[in-house]
């Protein structure tokens, strides 16, 4: 999709859905404290870093020794709900205005990440990474990160207008139906910690 439309889009969700911002901000205000958003430096069109924006879901509980308590027990009810309707995301719509990110692209992850990439996974940094993708409308934090990757690498080349309105269809009735939100065994996904490359051992 056009970038041009992508922001036009985006600025006018922003518009219609400021009502709902305002709230879900004062409820994550009361229930989770402040900061009200998240922000984290994330990887985006050709690796380079932007600063992404979401809605807290997380308090910020530390243990006896001052260390962060673990996703698990930090991830309240309220921040489940946030998470599993897609509410969280809403600020991103920002960055797509900013031109940072797309509606649709491949999900922007951690810095961290982009040396443990094989180089065909590394291209899903081709295109403007998104707030939704084809492997978010295909199982999600569901499915294991070589199965991400596989999907995001059939995005970027066969991408389409066509394709992205589809994604977007199947993002509202995956997030009505609430799937995938996280990998067996952890609040939302485990790390990446680097797939085996060809002629490793």
């Amino acid at each position: 999709m056009p970038q041009v439309l992508n922001t036009l889009i985006a600025a006018i969700l922003l518009l219609v859905l400021a009502p709902v911002l305002a709230v879900i901000a004062l409820l994550v205000r009361v229930l989770l404290g402040s900061p009200v958003l998240f922000t984290q430096v994330r990887p985006g069109l050709g690796g380079r870093p932007f600063r992404m924006i979401k809605f807290r879901t997380m308090t910020d509980s530390r243990g006896p020794d001052g260390q962060l308590l673990p996703d698990s027990e930090r991830l309240t009810r309220f921040g489940r709900f946030l998470r599993g309707t897609s509410l969280d995301e809403l600020p991103e719509l920002w960055n797509v205005v900013k031109g940072d990110m797309s509606l649709v692209g491949p999900r922007p992850l951690l810095m961290d990440y982009l040396p443990l990439y094989t180089p065909e996974q590394a291209r899903r940094h081709e295109v403007r990474p998104g707030i939704t993708g084809w492997a978010q409308v295909n199982g999600r934090n569901a499915l294991s990160w070589e199965e991400k990757f596989a999907l995001d690498l059939w995005y970027v080349e066969n991408r389409s207008i066509r394709l992205d309105l589809r994604i977007l269809l199947l993002t509202i009735r995956k997030v009505f139906a609430r799937e995938g939100i996280s990998a067996d065994g952890h609040a939302t996904m485990e790390r990446f910690t680097g797939s085996a490359r060809s002629g490793s051992p």
